[in-house]
């Protein structure tokens, strides 16, 4: 349909710079494969059981809120 408005699209441009900095390392940030107008995170490798990443920066969010 014509008339729909265009679907904005997640960026890494609209990622804040903090997030960016503090993805532990094999982490990174592409297209979502639940949502593809968002970002997920996704694993380059394989991440143990377990595995402690941190320190967290940035605004503590509720699960309705993400």
């Amino acid at each position: 349909n014509s008339t729909d408005s265009p679907v904005a699209v997640e960026t890494l441009d609209d990622v804040p710079e903090h997030v960016l900095r503090g993805l532990p390392e094999d982490v990174r940030l592409f297209p979502s494969a639940v949502d593809k107008t968002r970002l997920g995170v996704w694993a380059t490798k394989s991440i143990l059981k377990g595995k402690k990443f941190g320190p967290f920066v940035g605004d503590k969010k509720k699960r309705s809120q993400v």
